[in-house]
Order: C-alpha cells, then sequence, then structure tokens
C-alpha cells in the first residue's frame, strides 16, 4: 500500500463498553480506568430505579439500587459521576429511555457546572421507548405521551445541543427477545418513520430545518452469529434508510441520507456453559458490522465473556477493549474500500432482505404505523412468536450452540476458577446510596425544588417542550423522582401488551406426554393446574417469562402472567387471589435473593408457604445454595435452555407436591 492509501485509511469507530454499577463514585471509578486502557467514549449502563424514574429510597427500588447499572438520583451524583473526565470533549451513549429527557438535563447542567458549552457536547441519548414497549420493559408513560417526550427532546437538541444524537432507533433489544433480520429492520425503520412524523407534527422545527432532524437520527443494531446474514442485514437497512430519507421525508443532502448507527454484539448468544467459547463468538459478531466499509458501525461496545455469569470485571472489559484495538490498529481492514461490492451472493441477500422489509413496512404503516403496531400487539405477538420458534430449534438441536446442544464433553475452564470471577455488588452500596439522597434532599433549596417543579408541570399541562423546564429542574436539585411524579400525575403509567395470549401453539413431541400428566394432576386436583409466572421488582426483561408461560399453556397449565414490574405484595396477592398450585419467578436484575426473600416472607405471612416455589435468572452458584436454603424448589439459569426439560420439572415438582 502506497502512503496516498495510508493517509486514506478508514476513521476507527468509537470504541465503547456498557458498564456502570454500584454508585457514581465506583462507576467513575471504572470509566476513568477504561479511558485510559484506550476506550474512545463512554456508555453508560443506569440502574432500574432511575431507567423508570425512581428515587432509589422508593419501595419499588429495593433491591436494586446500583445492581444493573449506576443510580442517579440528582445533579450530584451527575457530577460525581464524571468528576476528572472532560465531559465537553468525551462522546457519551446513555441507554435511557422514559426518563431521557431528564438524564439529558442533568448531563447539560454537569457540563455547564464544569464550564463547557452545550453546543460542544457529543453523545447520543437511547430515547426510544417504542422498543421498551416490546422488549426492555423501562417504559412509564402512554405511547402518545412517550413520543411527545421523544420529539421535546429532538427538538431541543438539534438547535441547542447540534452534535448530540437525541435517538437512538433500538432495534438491538429486538433481535434479543426473538426478532428475526428482516422484523429487526422493519421494526426499527418504522419507528423511525413514526418519531420523525411525531416531529413534524408537533410544529416544533421549521421546515427548513428538518433535514437537520433527520441528519441527527442514529441507530443501534444487534450483531449476530450468523455473521454473513447480520453483515447483508446492515447493507440493506444503509440502503432502505437512504430509500426512505429520498423518498418520504424529500432529503436532498447524501450527508443527511446515511444510516449512522452503533452496535453492540448479541449478548443472548453468550453462553453459560463453556464460556469461553463466547470470546470467539464476540469477534465474529463484531466482524460483521466492522468488515463491510459501505455499512460500517461507527460504534462499537462488545459484551465481556463472561457476562453470562456475572458483572464482568474491569480485566473482563479490557479484554474485550483490546478485541477491539488489535482488529482496528493490527488488521489492514480499515485500508480497503468496501470488499464486498459486486458479489452475485451478498447482492441477491441484501436484495431478498429489502424485499421482505417493504413489505412489512407496508403492513405497519397500513395499520396506523410503528405506536398502532405497539398498542394492538402485532409487533409483540410476533416477537414472541419468532423467540419460541427459536428455542424450539436450539431445543431440538436444528440450531447448534456449542457446549449447549452440541459437543458438550469439556475440561472445566481455569477461567472459572476464581471464586471472584465477576463484580459482587456491595450490599451497603445500596444503603449509602439512599443515605446520600437523604442528605441531598435536607442540604438543597427546597423552595427552588418547588418553583422549578411547579413551572415543569405546567408545561406539561400546556402541552409544551418541557426540556428548559427540565434543566432549570436539575439546577435547582429536584431528584429523578420528583421529576417523574410530576410527569406521572398529567401522563399516568403505562403497562403494554404480554404478547402471551395470542402466540400459536408450537407443537413439540414431548408435549403429549407432559400434557398427559398435566391432565391427570389437573383430574386428582378437580380443576386446571394453575402456574402464576411472576416478574417482581423493575427488571422488564421479559422474554424469559413470556416463553415460559408460552410453553406452561401449551403443556396444558392455566398460566397467570401479569407482564412487569410488579411489587412481592401483587405477586403474592395475585398467588391467593387467583388460588395457584405454583408460583415461578423470573428476576434477571441480579435482585434475586431480595426479592425472593420477601416473597418468601409474605407467603409464610399469609399461610401459603406451601405453594411450590421456582426461580430462573442469571444467579451465580453461590446464591443458588442460599435460595434453595430458603425454599425455593428449583433455580434455572441461562444453562437451562431446554423448555420442554423445565415443563417436565414443573410436572415432576407438582406432583411430588399434590399427588
Amino acid at each position: 500500500m502506497d502512503k496516498k492509501d495510508k493517509n486514506n485509511k478508514d476513521n476507527i469507530w468509537l470504541i465503547r463498553t456498557y458498564s456502570g454499577h454500584s454508585s457514581a463514585k465506583a462507576s467513575n471509578k471504572l470509566y476513568r480506568s477504561n479511558l485510559k486502557k484506550g476506550q474512545t467514549g463512554l456508555s453508560v449502563a443506569f440502574d432500574l430505579p432511575t431507567q423508570t424514574g425512581y428515587d432509589s429510597d422508593h419501595i419499588l427500588a429495593q433491591g436494586e439500587v446500583g445492581k444493573v447499572g449506576v443510580p442517579i438520583c440528582h445533579i450530584g451524583d451527575m457530577l460525581e459521576l464524571f468528576e476528572g473526565i472532560p465531559i465537553g470533549k468525551m462522546n457519551t451513549s446513555m441507554t435511557i429511555n422514559a426518563t431521557a429527557a431528564w438524564l439529558l438535563s442533568l448531563y447539560i447542567v454537569a457540563a455547564e457546572k464544569r464550564g463547557y458549552k452545550r453546543k460542544d457536547l457529543q453523545g447520543t441519548t437511547q430515547n426510544d421507548v417504542i422498543k421498551e414497549y416490546l422488549s426492555r420493559g423501562t417504559y412509564i408513560f402512554p405511547p402518545k405521551e412517550s413520543m411527545k417526550l421523544t420529539s421535546d427532546i429532538i427538538s431541543f437538541t438539534y438547535k441547542e445541543i447540534p452534535k448530540w444524537n437525541p435517538i437512538n432507533i433500538c432495534s438491538y433489544h429486538l433481535q434479543e427477545v426473538g426478532a428475526t433480520p428482516e422484523q429487526e429492520i422493519s421494526y426499527a425503520l418504522s419507528n423511525a418513520c413514526e418519531v420523525l412524523n411525531t416531529v413534524k407534527q408537533s410544529g416544533q422545527v421549521p421546515e427548513k430545518d428538518f433535514p437537520l432532524v433527520v441528519g441527527r437520527i442514529s441507530f443501534f443494531v444487534n450483531a449476530g452469529i450468523r455473521f454473513i446474514t447480520e453483515m447483508c442485514k446492515m447493507r440493506a437497512m444503509t440502503s432502505l434508510w437512504h430509500d426512505i430519507c429520498s423518498k418520504k421525508f424529500k432529503i436532498k443532502d447524501e450527508k443527511l441520507k446515511r444510516l449512522r448507527y452503533g452496535v453492540q454484539v448479541n449478548s443472548l448468544g453468550l453462553t453459560e456453559p463453556q464460556p469461553e467459547n463466547n470470546v470467539y463468538r464476540i469477534l465474529l459478531e463484531m466482524l460483521s458490522v466492522v468488515l463491510s466499509k459501505d455499512a460500517r458501525a461507527r460504534a462499537v461496545q462488545l459484551p465481556a465473556w463472561n457476562e453470562a455469569l456475572g458483572l464482568p470485571r474491569p480485566w473482563d472489559q479490557q479484554w474485550s477493549i483490546r478485541l477491539q484495538q488489535i482488529i482496528a490498529y493490527e488488521t489492514d481492514l480499515l485500508e480497503y474500500q468496501d470488499i464486498f461490492n459486486g458479489s452475485k451472493v451478498i447482492n441477491k441477500k441484501v436484495a431478498k432482505l429489502k424485499e421482505i422489509v417493504n413489505k412489512e413496512l407496508k403492513v405497519i404503516e397500513k395499520m396506523g404505523g410503528a405506536v398502532a403496531a405497539v398498542e394492538n400487539s402485532y409487533m409483540k405477538n410476533n416477537l414472541v412468536k419468532s423467540m419460541s420458534q427459536r428455542v424450539s430449534a436450539i431445543e431440538n438441536a436444528e440450531q447448534i450452540v456449542v457446549g449447549v446442544n452440541k459437543f458438550k464433553e469439556t475440561t472445566e475452564s481455569p477461567l472459572k476458577d476464581d471464586k471472584e470471577g465477576f463484580i459482587k455488588i456491595d450490599p451497603k452500596a445500596e444503603k449509602e446510596q439512599i443515605n446520600k439522597l437523604k442528605n441531598w434532599r435536607k442540604k438543597r433549596n427546597k423552595s427552588k425544588c418547588i418553583q422549578a417543579l411547579k413551572k415543569l408541570k405546567q408545561l406539561v399541562s400546556q402541552n409544551k417542550n418541557i426540556m428548559d423546564a427540565s434543566i432549570e429542574c436539575a439546577h435547582a436539585g429536584v431528584t429523578t423522582g420528583e421529576w417523574t411524579d410530576t410527569l406521572r400525575k398529567i401522563y399516568g403509567e403505562y403497562r403494554a401488551p404480554t404478547g402471551v395470549g395470542k402466540t400459536t401453539k408450537i407443537e413439540k413431541k414431548t408435549h403429549k406426554k407432559i400434557n398427559e400428566r398435566i391432565n391427570k394432576l389437573s383430574l386428582k386436583l378437580k380443576r386446571r393446574v394453575k402456574l402464576l409466572v411472576g416478574k417482581p421488582g423493575l427488571d422488564g426483561h421479559s422474554s424469559g417469562a413470556e416463553q415460559i408461560s408460552v410453553a406452561a399453556r401449551d403443556a396444558g397449565m392455566e398460566v397467570v402472567y401479569q407482564g412487569i414490574r410488579l411489587t412481592p405484595e401483587q405477586i403474592v396477592n395475585t398467588a391467593i387471589e387467583e388460588s395457584v398450585h405454583m408460583i415461578a419467578l423470573s428476576i434477571l436484575s441480579g435482585s434475586h435473593l431480595s426479592l425472593t426473600k420477601e416473597i418468601i416472607r409474605l407467603l409464610n405471612k399469609n399461610k401459603i408457604s406451601n405453594i411450590p416455589l421456582v426461580v430462573g435468572g442469571i444467579i451465580p452458584e453461590e446464591d443458588e445454595k442460599k435460595m434453595l436454603n430458603l425454599g425455593v424448589s428449583r433455580i434455572y439459569t441461562p444453562k437451562n435452555y431446554d423448555i420442554n426439560s423445565i415443563m417436565s420439572d414443573f410436572a415432576n415438582i407438582l406432583e411430588k407436591h399434590y399427588l
């Protein structure tokens, strides 16, 4: 390669790791360490109370503080999170949705207090609520009101923070809950169209400026193990977005029609058995979004090899950073134009994807757009069905997962020998965060907070843009819970359809035997065996609960599943009211011990402790033992992929208890 070509090398993508835990102080330490190791951008993980608009001392936050991310209750926390980090020069991605307007306001104020100007800030607020109704579950408000808040952020940022990406249309989580490549593209693009239509209809953006808004729309995608398909997916999505910008939104500037996307490779595909294999999976999945220059990701964040086991250590995250650096700096990848241009195989695959997606986009448009497809459960039903088919394919070994359903014989990995093989959240962290919050409330100017919240309420009631008022609230010392409660009182809260009831039954060879056992037991009990599937706490990852609900229904049980974000009291009360025979809990946030203890306490208090209880989640071995000692009948972790076996277990537990 000559000197001229070397000077024309493609720019390196932003190198990130998705991280945050325990407290602002602990997360700050991790961020500074990763930046020293060569990470070039930050991707902030917030804890579930922050994501769902609760202060750390709220009853629903119990056991959830600092578990899956950093707790941010006020401007003091945000300042501590970015202490010693050049916030005005940093590119920061924030995985925040329903409370995006609030967290962005805190970020702006933190930057201004450090002497930086708004116009210089770079980064992204995920701010994609539609996918929350379909996958992660951190929504708060109804779709219409949520879209209004999204529009407020977009309308504010294009003027005030022109380098900011006000939304990441996020298809990543759609793949996690079952989306096929065609569904992932279709639902993401229909979502983007819905967002832009909402902004246009709001009247907040002059028509001449609308192309600037389109140009700031970004995407966040998933890269799975079928890397040829995934690479074609991104080439198809790039072409389709260009077409939409040109034809639907009449954008002329080619730069503003580019599909700008970041990627997280597929955490769903990480396995608990033989976790060392995950390193190869992560590498191959990354290649699918960096090999094709014409559809290359501009930001990449990789999970750690052991995320199916627990919260990764700094060393594990470093390993993922180094993987990106080796690809970017040691290979010649960035020195060439797109190596797939002209490939008949690739072109044919891309064309087929585009054909299917265009048909699906027309279906969604005909029913009224993405919000309508959420409200009528069209998207959710399709995702639950696709996930059921994926799970069935793995169970039947039609889809091979090395170390899980094939080549299971193994020498135990020395990487797992360390008993401290992942970060454990100090139980004291929650108490310390709550004490800090209480002190903050005592020391702040209460009257300023009252006035700022009053102004916010007024603007919300008048359907006006709330960003300036939210920034004023941040300056005044308002808390996350106070900001959200102001909106809750006007907008109300939303419970999305579960997508379980309408899911088509998938016939399996083992269904007949399990059906026979369940029917026999139902005759003995003189009524249908009834299972309660519960999701306590704030964890919104509902796919596991949905798949268990569908499988139990297909096995002949009556299933009670009320969706996400339930208190232990609500679950126990439902168990009493419905007279259930068994309770199955799904907890993926790391709060399994505290939530299970509370549910068992309430079962004992109400004298129904005889109901068998099983729990599923990402649960370390030492916690498994503790929970079994508490009286839990069975624990299920990612290694228990075979839902047929789980249903057989359920039948065994029920027979042992009631026959």
